[in-house]
């Protein structure tokens, strides 16, 4: 997979704040590695018109004039600017099937609302501008409940997450229509989670899905301080291997994931599942 990126990504940030500029760079660091071979792309802002897709003109105007409020979600000077490169990152990976290695993440946001260190709603503004039929599984240690609302009766989307509960934003506890959730106990470990990963694959019928979409968060890493599900760096190995057996063409866009040390190295098993 090749990686979108950008280092105007690293410009922002809160001093203590666990959606920090440091992850973003340590895992860029591990990823140039000339060994692991991958493909970089500069990512590119999407459009205004891309992202009212999924967002109301409302919103993405107050996200532009700092007209919004969420204890987790800073006002950042210019986070309009990051939020559209953020989002534009995710159309070139759509593209490109690719890998989107950039911040803020996506999946808390809604039409109209910022939330959860997410401003603009990533992976749907990138579903939405493919115009394909698309699985989207959130591998995120959080219910992404902003995809959730944006694509809820969709008959263009199927929506699968596997999540920590209890836990933020505490949604996600049973399915409705499209949207099947997988609400896990902390630390459950890798079986439990590719057990149920399958479960919930084989339960569906993907028949006319074009492609998959991943909310690839690692906050589900056994070390990772918010939203641990136990796993190793082998399991997003094994995620990737799983979603390859439906043989379609895939993308994923960063969401969490906030142990800093091994953020690249769990991204990086994530896309060898699919290269292997």
């Amino acid at each position: 997979m090749k990686i979108i990126w950008h280092p105007k990504c690293l410009e922002y940030g809160a001093p203590g704040h666990p959606e920090s500029p440091e992850r973003l760079a340590r895992a860029y660091e591990f990823l140039s590695d000339p060994k692991l071979g991958y493909e970089f792309v500069f990512a590119e802002p999407a459009r205004e018109e891309d992202v009212l897709r999924v967002h109301s003109p409302r919103h993405v105007e107050d996200v532009k004039k700092l007209r919004f409020y969420d204890p987790d979600s800073p006002r950042y000077p210019n986070i309009f600017e990051y939020a559209l490169l953020a989002a534009g990152a995710a159309i070139q990976a759509m593209q490109l099937h690719g890998f989107s290695l950039m911040r803020p993440p996506g999946h808390h946001a809604a039409k109209e609302r910022v939330a959860g260190f997410c401003y603009f709603n990533n992976i749907a503004i990138a579903v939405r501008a493919s115009g394909k039929k698309t699985l989207i599984v959130d591998i995120d240690g959080h219910h992404g409940d902003g995809t959730q609302a944006i694509f809820l009766g969709d008959p263009q989307v199927i929506y699968i997450s596997l999540h920590s509960f209890p836990n933020y934003p505490g949604t996600g506890l049973r399915s409705e229509q499209n949207c099947y959730n997988y609400p896990l106990p902390f630390n459950c470990g890798d079986e439990v989670y590719l057990q149920t990963l399958n479960e919930a694959l084989t339960s569906l019928d993907l028949s006319g899905i074009e492609q998959i979409a991943i909310s690839a968060g690692f906050d589900t890493y056994y070390k990772d301080p918010l939203a641990s599900l136990g796993l190793t760096t082998e399991g997003y190995f094994r995620i990737a291997q799983r979603l390859k057996r439906l043989g379609l063409p895939t993308f994923a866009v960063l969401e969490g994931g906030y142990n800093v040390e091994d953020l690249g190295k769990n991204i990086h098993a994530l896309l060898s599942g699919f290269s292997d």
